[in-house]
């Protein structure tokens, strides 16, 4: 049996079953704990806090990173994914994801540019959302 790193696990098993790069974002943002510290019972438990902790920030990391590289429209792709996987209208997804804005970071500063521009485009992917679920309230 070969055994995984522990961000082997993150990506490949923990993240996989998770649709879409937002809804990844919110998953990873859900594991924030006091002082932005990571909590994942079962990976402390195989790789120990440490490890999980690095791995849980390098993902987080990347996720974040992925998102500020895509394109707006395939960012709206990915939030109806994320949001029809979590069984929430994509308006109201998009919301309690800014709501939860400090934990969307993996320990970048709320005044980095990392931050500014992830809070651009969670407000465009917001009014896009918001306008789109008008548009469709309206035909019906």
């Amino acid at each position: 049996m070969t055994l995984k790193s522990a961000l082997q696990d993150v990506k490949e098993t923990t993240l996989a079953a998770v649709s879409g790069l937002l809804g990844k974002l919110a998953y990873l943002a859900s594991l924030r704990r006091g002082q932005g510290r990571y909590e994942h019972w079962g990976m402390e438990q195989v790789h120990g806090p440490d490890s999980t902790e690095r791995a849980l920030r390098t993902a987080h990391a990347e996720v974040v990173n992925g998102i500020l590289r895509a394109p707006l429209e395939s960012l709206v792709d990915d939030l109806d994914e994320s949001s029809r996987g979590s069984g929430v209208a994509a308006d109201s997804y998009i919301e309690s994801m800014r709501e939860r804005f400090d934990d969307l970071l993996p320990g970048e500063r709320q005044d980095s540019p990392a931050a500014s521009h992830l809070n651009s485009v969670l407000l465009a992917l917001s009014s896009l959302a918001k306008n789109r679920g008008r548009a469709t309230r309206s035909i019906s």
